[in-house]
């Protein structure tokens, strides 16, 4: 994994993680990419993508979500602590807390982008957004974090929302949603309004751990 091209979850991930868990996280990924360099390519694709994409037909009324869970932890076993959380959790964001008219929800286009952090040398990967219309005709666009650890803290939401602002200026950021699925707990610019310093802390962080990634890696020199 490189620090100058990574997804938005993942970076927010790193960025907020414990010291401990981070020297460990950073560590995992220098061994992939070393065992790549060698040739060695992992295998399984992306263990979070299968549950996103039951996640979505749900939402829009093509697949029930516990039975769609419960199929992929028949066909992958390493599914079955994750996924019922990923699952309970969405449920509770989905069913509980959604604030919109009832069904029918449409699909609406969805983004999808790279953008560059002009104050660092990185390119931030956006994807999966789940993107909806409602009854009202509003469009709503739900950025998914996945991870059990950390959870999504009120700073590291602002700066994820910040961010995707800035990568979509097509969109109106007030529709603009991230959800830290396991805990079904939604993000949005009317409860955690920007403080004008996300682009510090951004930045701070994001030197932290490429600071932190150079010093692992020497551990790896000949």
């Amino acid at each position: 994994m490189s620090l100058e091209i990574i997804n938005l979850r993942k970076l927010l991930k790193l960025m907020y993680l414990d010291q401990p868990a981070l020297t460990s996280a950073l560590r995992a990924d220098i061994r992939d990419d070393l065992a790549r360099e060698r040739g060695v390519v992992a295998s399984g694709g992306d263990f979070y993508a299968p549950f996103w994409r039951d996640a979505k037909d749900h939402v829009f009324g093509l697949a029930d979500l516990h039975e769609a869970t419960d199929r992929r932890v028949d066909d992958n076993a390493r599914r079955k602590n994750l996924y019922p959380l990923l699952r309970d959790g969405f449920l509770v964001w989905w069913n509980e807390r959604r604030r919109w008219t009832n069904a029918p929800f449409e699909p609406i286009d969805t983004p999808r982008t790279r953008y560059r952090v002009p104050i660092v040398n990185v390119t931030v990967k956006i994807d999966s957004i789940l993107s909806v219309q409602d009854g009202r005709g509003d469009d709503h666009y739900i950025y998914p974090y996945w991870f059990s650890l950390p959870s999504l803290s009120d700073e590291a939401a602002r700066v994820g929302l910040w961010l995707l602002s800035q990568a979509l200026p097509q969109i109106n950021a007030q529709e603009l949603r991230i959800l830290d699925v396991i805990r079904g707990q939604n993000f949005a610019l009317e409860r955690n309004n920007l403080q004008g310093d996300e682009s510090e802390i951004f930045t701070r962080n994001y030197l932290r751990l490429v600071q932190r990634r150079e010093q692992l890696l020497a551990e790896y020199d000949d």
